[in-house]
């Protein structure tokens, strides 16, 4: 999305992702040999207007704030996500959970404050956006999951997505060049593979759990910003990105039967 931006608007990028995943999600579908309007619709339809919120959200952040500065705003959204998860579906938040998540404040802390350079406040603002959107949409996934297949959860992501996106599109549309044909593809290979193991890993953990892991972005997104911009880390986001790692180790190596008695 960030290499993309430059040169393609926004709706248009936000389509192609769209159009990717859904027919690599219905081609999946149809290969599991299940029927893709699956049984609770109109969660499904939410799940995926939810989805498309939180994704275009997130997109109009990445496209206004530096990268490392998007990705650790958007790893708020665990934290959110544990106490919608609490209080919509009853599920109770681990020890393990809870100090995870403040390793992960703390490393986002101490990625942001030292920064003295003033950020766009509408990025912020949009960044949060996703936030909120995105919580709501994993609790949903959560719950979907006692009735869905994975895949279908999937599918109705990218089915919901593709017709709210292309009058964005269409208002905006520039030919891609073949680089950006690449790139545009990859985004919606790459978006499809993590949606179905965040799905899956929504159905097997608990969501404060699942999430959780997800700050792992930050320090992913720290490595990229350097390899493929050439922005060097700085001693704050390194000890940041540490003690995210840390608060995501901690979760991923509890025993799932230790998590469960623990709450």
């Amino acid at each position: 999305v960030k290499l993309a931006s430059p040169r393609l608007p926004l709706g248009e990028i936000v389509f192609a992702r769209a159009i990717v995943t859904v027919v690599l999600s219905y081609a999946m579908v149809r290969r599991a040999g299940l029927s893709p309007w699956g049984n609770q619709r109109m969660s499904l339809v939410l799940r995926g207007v939810l989805g498309f919120g939180g994704l275009t959200c997130y997109y109009i952040a990445l496209s206004r704030l530096p990268l490392a500065d998007a990705t650790t705003l958007q790893n708020v959204t665990p934290v959110l996500t544990a106490v919608l998860a609490w209080w919509l579906i009853g599920e109770p938040i681990s020890g393990s959970t809870a100090a995870a998540i403040a390793f992960g404040i703390a490393g986002v802390a101490l990625i942001i404050r030292p920064s003295g350079d003033p950020l766009d406040p509408v990025g912020i603002g949009v960044a949060m956006g996703a936030v909120v959107c995105s919580s709501f949409a994993y609790v949903t996934v959560r719950k979907l999951g006692r009735t869905e297949h994975p895949l279908v959860i999937v599918f109705y992501f990218p089915l919901v997505a593709t017709p709210l996106t292309l009058p964005w599109m269409l208002s905006a549309f520039v030919m891609p060049r073949p680089l950006d044909w690449l790139l545009l593809l990859g985004l919606g290979i790459a978006t499809q593979i993590g949606q179905v193991f965040l799905t899956k890993a929504l159905m097997i953990e608990s969501a404060s759990r699942a999430t959780t892991v997800g700050y792992l972005q930050v320090a992913f997104a720290m490595v990229w910003q350097l390899l493929v911009f050439g922005d060097l880390p700085t001693p704050w986001t390194i000890a940041g990105a540490g003690l995210i790692l840390g608060g995501t180790l901690l979760v991923a190596q509890m025993p799932s039967w230790l998590a469960g008695r623990a709450e």
